[in-house]
């Protein structure tokens, strides 16, 4: 028996539909808070002394408005928003200086500007040590000795 032209139409534009609605909902914009803002993010950040290490969300919008538990977001987020690529690898063939500053660590997940995050920070050299400083507030706290009064000069 033959079905009428109609439900066989009906029956080949069904999957096509289902497909097309499921693309929309997959565009920026679409609802998904996390895709048109700049970045959602948690830092871990170890001092490196023994004591607990850190933990922050950072949840950073298009309109410049910041929010989390971290403890400056705004800063954070401004500072990271004129940065081209701050979550940026540190290249293989890179000839860093062999210096150390400091046992901390911290690593960056989330996502920014729709792209996934996961990097791992250090200062076990000069170009980790350029790499952590570059990323400002972001990583909060004393990276180091703050020269004041009673520093060793």
């Amino acid at each position: 028996m033959r079905r009428p032209t109609g439900v066989r139409r009906l029956l080949f534009l069904l999957p096509l539909l289902l497909l097309a609605a499921c693309a929309d909902d997959a565009r920026p914009g679409s609802g998904d808070a996390l895709v048109s803002g700049l970045g959602d993010l948690v830092v871990e950040q170890d001092a490196g002394d023994g004591s607990a290490p850190q933990r922050w969300t950072l949840v950073c919008a298009e309109d410049g408005t910041a929010s989390g538990d971290h403890p400056d977001a705004a800063a954070a987020c401004a500072h990271l928003a004129d940065l081209d690529a701050p979550f940026a690898p540190l290249g293989d063939d890179l000839m860093c200086t062999q210096q150390y500053g400091g046992p901390q660590t911290a690593r960056v997940t989330g996502t920014w500007r729709g792209e996934p995050v996961d990097l791992e920070l250090s200062r076990v050299d000069g170009c980790r040590i350029s790499q952590w400083d570059g990323l400002g507030p972001l990583l909060p706290g004393p990276v180091g000795v703050e020269l004041g009064e009673d520093a060793p000069q």
